[in-house]
């Protein structure tokens, strides 16, 4: 899903080197996109969406002990 919101391919970077070729839109959809999720095509080919992972919180040195 490209910035628009269509759905798009391009090639793929390949050891370290960037992507040869433009971006193609495949589809125009017009996805109203949230922040902070991923959007992406399932394998059924629909539009979907995750919630994107952060950094996740530091525990305290020792943590709890049983």
């Amino acid at each position: 899903i490209d910035q628009n919101g269509n759905v798009a391919r391009a090639p793929m970077a390949r050891a370290g080197k960037k992507a040869k070729g433009k971006r193609e839109v495949v589809e125009k959809c017009g996805v109203q996109k949230e922040d902070g999720y991923l959007y992406f095509i399932d394998k059924d080919g629909d539009v979907a969406r995750a919630k994107m992972a952060r950094g996740k919180k530091a525990t305290k040195k020792g943590g709890k002990k049983k």
